[in-house]
């Protein structure tokens, strides 16, 4: 059960090809798209096709989950269909299909994200597990009574919550680094906040509320300075920026599979070896040990010891599907095409009566956050609905955030790589409706 890929592909060297998405991820065949054609890449999502509320849908909800290609859907059928069984413990043939799968699953990651080797690559439930890990595991080992741990005030509950209970319970001051009007970390402050007690820094690549994007290589470069290590939470930067582990030199990267059009469910944790090899389980369990006596347990090799019990098989091999997905149609190209939805329903938006947008960073991601002066953002949404248009409305689980802007929520209309200027008009059109219905 396979379908044909709609966006338009060709090899580096010009001649077409009409090969499925995701099937040779080499770098000698890595395939691209001569011209971003975003009406080709809806046909790859069977989910834009249909009608809410008697009206096209309009999804504009990526950042909190992003909808998922038939290529991906058509990997997950297959796993189910033909090669179901368990992981790493079996001899007989399906559960060798279905380790070499999972295994190639592993590989693709780390070739998206440039790690080293596989070995820095631990597979979990998404950035709140990897988040949790690292919390709960390097955290209880190394942060101690009179140390410091780092965030920002634009960070996801999930990167807040983690630090708050490990320096509570190990005596620890966690820190916060301001932000400005804009939106933006103020570098001078996190300058001021580093010092020889600080032992982590956790913060997003991106808001997921704003869409601020972060200068996390400077800061991380000033964190290893002060001695410190580095979380990034980068559940916003990968849908969106081409991600380089390396590169940035951070010491852990947190990601998930469902905001990068991958199943929920699903998502991966890198590490730096050294790091993971002196890190204790996060979990006990089965495939996470080599040895195992009511004396002694012998934990297995990395990247195994983190990954305890049967694992999400399904929802990773999904997910090397979608950054396959992603890796074809080109993330360069992606981020223009987001790039211009940004600025151009900005500016559409700047126009209504009333409005005011929430996160004016210099550097943002394709989410805009906004109020609408006299109406709660529940009332946008629920009207927005009944146009068959989705977008989030809440504090977006960043509650201090909302609090730093003096509001309690605010409407979000995040774009991904399917969306189109006709959407974004359809966006403002329905906010002409909400103005015309509260005024």
């Amino acid at each position: 059960m396979s379908a044909e890929p709609n966006v338009v592909l060709s090899r580096e060297d010009g001649e077409e090809s009409p090969r499925k998405i995701g099937t040779d991820p080499s770098p000698s065949t890595r395939l691209r798209m001569t011209k971003y054609d975003v009406q080709r890449v809806r046909e790859d999502f069977p989910i834009l096709r249909r009608e809410v509320r008697g009206n096209p849908l309009v999804y504009l909800d990526n950042a909190a989950t992003t909808q998922k290609p038939q290529q991906v859907i058509d990997r997950l059928v297959r796993y189910y269909a033909e090669e179901n069984s368990n992981v790493h413990r079996g001899v007989h043939y399906l559960s060798e299909v279905a380790t070499a799968a999972y295994e190639g699953a592993r590989t693709t990651v780390t070739r998206f994200l440039n790690a080293r080797s596989e070995k820095e690559i631990v597979l979990t439930r998404g950035t709140t597990e990897g988040i949790n890990l690292v919390a709960y595991s390097w955290g209880r080992k190394n942060v101690g009574a009179g140390d410091e741990v780092i965030i920002s005030a634009i960070e996801h509950h999930s990167n807040i919550v983690p630090w708050q209970q490990l320096t509570e319970e190990k005596k620890a001051t966690l820190k916060i680094i301001p932000v400005n009007d804009a939106g933006e970390i103020d570098l001078d402050a996190y300058a001021k906040l580093l010092n020889e007690r600080t032992k982590l820094v956790a913060v997003g690549h991106a808001s997921n509320a704003l869409g601020t994007i972060n200068p996390i290589k400077k800061m991380i470069a000033m964190a290893h300075d002060a001695g410190a290590v580095v979380v990034i939470d980068g559940a916003q930067g990968v849908p969106h920026l081409t991600i380089d582990v390396q590169d940035l030199d951070c010491d852990f990267y947190a990601f998930s599979g469902h905001k990068v059009y991958g199943p929920t469910g699903v998502g991966a944790l890198y590490g730096k070896e050294a790091l993971l090899e002196a890190m204790p389980p996060f979990m006990g369990g089965g495939d996470m040990i080599l040895s195992v006596s009511f004396e002694k347990t012998t934990y297995n090799a990395l990247p195994y010891k983190f990954e305890a019990g049967t694992p999400n098989i399904a929802g990773v091999i999904g997910l090397a599907a979608a950054l396959d997905y992603v890796t074809h149609v080109g993330l360069e190209r992606i981020a223009a095409h987001e790039h211009d939805l940004l600025l151009y329903a900005t500016d559409r938006l700047l126009g209504l009566d009333g409005i005011r947008i929430i996160g004016t960073a210099r550097e943002k991601a394709s989410v805009i956050s906004f109020v609408l002066e006299g109406v709660h953002p529940h009332d946008i949404g629920t009207i927005l609905d009944q146009e068959g248009i989705a977008i989030r409305t809440g504090h977006h689980c960043a509650q201090p955030l909302m609090m730093r802007f003096n509001v309690p929520a605010t409407g979000r209309a995040s774009f991904a790589l399917y969306n189109t200027r006709e959407e974004a008009d359809a966006l403002v059109a329905g906010l002409k409706k909400v103005i015309e219905v509260f005024r």
